[in-house]
């Protein structure tokens, strides 16, 4: 730069004329413009719309100097006191751009009311326009003032309403504002100043720190001391001020550990108690001021026995006191506030807040019985004494005075005093009458249904003591006052009965349905029912037995009667109520006498609760009205048979079988009845005439069984081929024709016995079961176990097969091989109970009581199940569980012999002769015929003469409880 300037100040100026360094002088430039015309569109307007460049593709730009700064979006405005909305740059903007955009959308848009808002704001507002606005606001202003006064007053009122149901909080303090005007100076600088009333702690919360402590440092500490583990109470209270090292009492440590001892701190405490007392009781002047004991119980009734907050206490002792004194007349915010504090212990001030609560609500019966309540006794007196000054009419007042007082005599003057005043009350005449002895009671009585003739109870309790004719007279007198109660009615016909005249106790019923009836009185079947249950507990049968017939067909559709009926009777069963059941059977039987399913029922009804006389002329008219029902024949004739009168039973059947020619169950009964009293040659002769008159499968194989009992084999076995030739598939015959061919022995025989019977019978489980054990019997257990595979398949989903697999292998010893079946059979058979009930007792002795609850999820009424439980508790010596459950399994199904059997065995170990007699007779009644154990027993042809009894015994004592 400095070059150039110095050399430009030597030049001389250009088109100066003068020459450089000594040159010839140089003429000036002429300039390329010089000699053309000025273009005419220089210092002109641009035309309009005009953009430069915009002809060679260049196109104009803003810059920041053209529009000024910058703006966020959420930079407040310029206006301090914008609205909320409008108080940011990008809320003024959004609101611009929400202004400029009309939403003429489908969903602004109303069919009624057009679009929302004003479609032509955005348009000019012209004259026309403002003169239109005004014409409207004229009008609205006219409207306006047609209603104006009465709608301001009514918003006023609602104003005025909605302010006392909400005041403002000013309004709350009002009357507290205008006490501050008796505020005394003085009172108004006491009033401490507002502040944080917390502590320092709460006020700036911190995190605690925790270090912890190693062992070794309290371990050091504890053995430094001595341990003194007692207090001498010789030492007096000088003793706790020893001095001692550490930071801790070390007499409070067990030695050698570092816990404390809590055993010796409660130690310590008594023995300081002890000693304080002993110290106070023997004072100077010799007279014991505390009792050691009392105080000490005294200090256990002043703990609080309460269960509530303490918080909660005080906000409902505040919300109580509320309450008194907004409305001091209202009695139970006194009753509330006197048990709020005999709850939390303060009995005084209870008895306090419930005296002035009488004082408050003199007339209200509640206060004065809570007040005599809470007072003891004397003083609860003098309360209820004054109470009925109050309330000379209030029963509760009297019966609760005599209440109050110990002696009889005391309590009768009370109450006579009362019915002076109250001779209307029902209740207070019962009281008094219940304290009197017969005779008084009987005139009491007689002048209380003078008081209160409406009151059936006075009139039934005064016909009780009176003599019969008496109590006649006071019934009708009753029936007079009274037209509309049947308990009456009742009465009369149970004093008639009482009295020997069962010829009128129909006549009475029969006229009370009428009378209640032309009274107004609709007849309540189930009521009536009731009452005659009631007659039946009371020993009044005539009575019972005419309710019953007056009523029983009452407001029934004839369609439904017998069942309707039979549901009555099962209901009157259940309550005990027998003679009613009787009464309804008779009624029914007398309405349906060709129904044999009535018959039955009632024949049943007999059999369980009625005589065996009872029975059989049930069943004697049973058998006339229905001859073809073969079973009310075959109960008649085993109810003889049963009594040991045989002659009778046979002459019953010999009618069944004019009625029922070649009746099977007929035919079979009657060979039952020779064969079990030893008549095996007229059984025989039975059979054999069965076979040809009504040959049946069932008639074959009773022939067959016989023969086979009495030990004639080749008989048997004669019969049973011939039966084959005739019904080849029925299973019992091939199991009958297998089991005599093992039983002398001849295996092949047998096996070819039941491989036959399975081609014809394929689905009949006992043929698999008998031809898998007789292999299994005979070593073949890869056989035994193909058997069981093949009777699987042919027969999926059946527990009795996948049963005997498990047990096959557990027999085995292939306890691992069973489990894994047993878990087959579940998947296969999820709701079998006798393969849970073996699954239970598969699992290990912990893992029994889990599987137990499994099996009862799935099945849970289950009777084998039942048992499987009641066996487990029984192995878990819970002896009272077991038999609980033993009585439910049986209940649920009393015709599984193993139940009974197991049920039996079990009150041998555990039960009373009692107990095991009531199982025995129950299980007689109940005739088992099912069941595992019981089966192999009762079938077996060595038994087949023996009783139920008998059979039970003889199960019960092959089980072993190795369970």
């Amino acid at each position: 730069k400095a070059l150039k300037a110095n050399f430009s100040h030597n030049l001389p100026p250009t088109g100066s004329g003068v020459p450089v360094s000594g040159g010839p002088p140089v003429l000036p430039l002429a300039s390329p413009l010089m000699g053309k015309k000025k273009k005419p569109f220089l210092g002109m307007p641009a035309p309009l719309g005009y953009v430069p460049g915009l002809g060679r593709g260049a196109t104009g730009f803003t810059t920041r100097s053209d529009i000024g700064p910058a703006r966020d979006a959420n930079d407040p405005v310029d206006d301090r006191h914008a609205p909320p909305g409008k108080r940011t740059v990008g809320d003024q903007m959004k609101k611009n751009q929400d202004d400029d955009d009309e939403d003429l959308n489908d969903t602004n848009y109303d069919e009624f009311n057009g679009y929302a808002g004003s479609l032509f704001s955005s348009g000019p507002y012209e004259k026309d326009d403002e003169e239109a606005d005004a014409i409207y606001a004229a009008l609205d202003k006219r409207m306006d003032e047609r209603r104006k006064e009465r709608r301001e007053l009514r918003e006023k009122e609602e104003i005025e309403k909605y302010r006392m149901e909400r005041p403002k909080i000013q309004q709350q303090f009002s009357d507290l504002k205008r006490k501050l005007a008796e505020v005394s100076e003085e009172e108004w600088l006491s009033i401490p100043e507002v502040g944080d009333a917390r502590n320092k702690r709460q006020r700036n919360p911190r995190y605690e720190k925790l270090t912890p402590v190693p062992d070794s440092f309290f371990s050091k500490h504890l053995q430094s001391g001595e341990n003194h583990t007692t207090v001498d109470p010789l030492q007096g209270l000088g003793g706790l001020n020893t001095p001692y090292p550490g930071s801790m009492t070390p007499g409070l440590m067990t030695p050698g550990t570092g816990e404390l001892d809590m055993r010796k701190i409660g130690q310590a405490r008594n023995t300081l108690m002890d000693m304080r007392l002993s110290q106070v009781s023997d004072s100077v002047s010799g007279q014991t001021v505390v009792d050691p004991k009392g105080y000490l119980t005294d200090l256990n009734s002043m703990i609080p026995t309460h269960g509530g907050d303490i918080s909660d206490i005080k906000k409902a002792r505040l919300l109580l006191k509320s309450v008194r004194e907004t409305n001091p007349h209202h009695p139970p915010a006194w009753i509330a506030s006197a048990r709020l504090e005999e709850v939390t212990g303060k009995l005084q001030v209870a008895r306090n807040l419930i005296m002035k609560g009488t004082e408050m609500c003199p007339k209200s019966e509640d206060v004065w019985l809570e007040a005599a309540r809470l007072q003891p006794g004397d003083t609860a007196k003098a309360v209820v004494a004054q109470a009925v000054r109050h309330l000379p009419q209030s029963v509760r007042i009297y019966i609760r005075a005599a209440e109050l007082e110990t002696d009889v005599r005391a309590k009768k003057r009370v109450l006579r005093k009362a019915l002076e005043n109250v001779s209307k009350s029902v209740r207070l005449w019962k009281t008094a009458v219940e304290l009197e002895e017969p005779e008084d009671a009987r005139i009491m009585l007689s002048r209380a249904v003078e008081c209160c003739p409406t009151s059936v109870e006075l009139w039934l309790a005064l016909a009780r003591l009176e003599t019969y004719e008496n109590a006649r007279r006071v019934l009708n007198k009753a029936r007079e006052n009274i037209p509309t109660d049947r308990h009456i009615w009742i009465t009369a016909a149970k004093l008639e009965e009482a009295n020997g005249n069962t010829q009128m106790v129909e006549k009475i019923i029969d006229r009370a349905i009428t009378s209640l009836r032309a009274n107004g009185v609709e007849i309540n079947r189930e009521q009536w029912i009731q009452d005659a249950e009631e007659c039946d507990k009371a020993g009044s049968v005539a009575t019972c037995q005419a309710v019953i017939r007056a009523v029983i067909g009452i407001g029934i559709e004839e369609e439904d009667c017998k069942h309707t009926w039979m549901e009555d009777a099962e209901s009157c069963v259940s309550h005990g109520a027998l003679e009613c059941a009787r009464a309804i059977y008779a009624h029914a039987l007398q309405v349906f006498p060709s129904k044999k399913s009535v018959w039955l029922r009632a024949a049943y009804f007999e059999k369980n609760h009625g005589t065996r006389e009872s029975l059989e002329a049930l069943l004697q008219r049973a058998v006339a009205h229905c001859p073809k029902a073969e079973v009310l024949w075959l109960m008649g004739a085993k109810s003889k048979w049963l009594a040991d009168d045989v002659p009778a039973a046979r002459s019953i059947l010999a009618l069944a079988f004019q009625a029922n020619p070649n009746s099977e169950e007929i035919w079979l009964a009657a060979v039952k009845l020779e064969s079990e009293n030893n008549e095996y040659e007229r059984a025989r002769r039975l059979l054999a005439k069965a076979r040809s008159s009504a040959p049946t499968a069932r008639v074959f194989m009773k022939s067959v069984k016989l023969e086979w009992v009495l030990g004639n084999i080749e008989a048997a076995q004669e019969l049973c081929t011939e039966a084959l030739k005739h019904y080849e598939d029925f299973p019992k015959l091939w199991m009958m024709r297998g089991q005599i061919e093992e039983q002398c022995e001849n295996m092949d025989k047998a096996r070819e016995a039941y491989n036959q019977g399975l081609k014809k019978c394929p689905h009949s489980m006992p043929l698999w079961l008998l031809l898998s054990r007789l292999e299994e019997r005979v070593g073949q257990l890869t056989r035994a176990r193909a058997i069981l595979e093949k009777a699987r398949l042919k027969n999926p989903q059946s527990p009795e097969l996948w049963l005997e697999s498990v047990r096959l292998e557990f027999r085995a010893g292939l306890k691992n091989i069973a489990n894994t079946l047993m878990a087959k059979a579940l998947q296969e058979c999820p709701n079998s109970g006798i393969l849970w009930a073996e699954a239970v007792f598969l699992e290990a002795r912990p893992q029994r009581k889990t599987k137990s609850v499994d099996a009862l999820k799935k099945c849970e009424h289950d009777p084998h199940v039942l048992l499987a439980v009641a066996k487990l508790f029984w192995s878990e010596r819970k002896i009272t569980k077991a038999r609980e459950w033993f009585l439910r399994t049986v209940k649920i199904e009393p015709d599984l012999g193993d139940a009974w059997a197991l049920f039996y065995k079990f009150e041998l170990q555990h039960g009373t002769e009692e107990q095991q007699e009531e199982v025995r007779k129950r299980c007689e009644n109940a005739e088992p015929r099912h069941g595992e154990l019981w089966c192999a027993e009762s079938k077996h042809v060595l038994n087949w003469q023996k009783k139920i009894g008998e059979i039970l015994t003889q199960v019960a004592s092959k089980i072993k409880n190795t369970f």
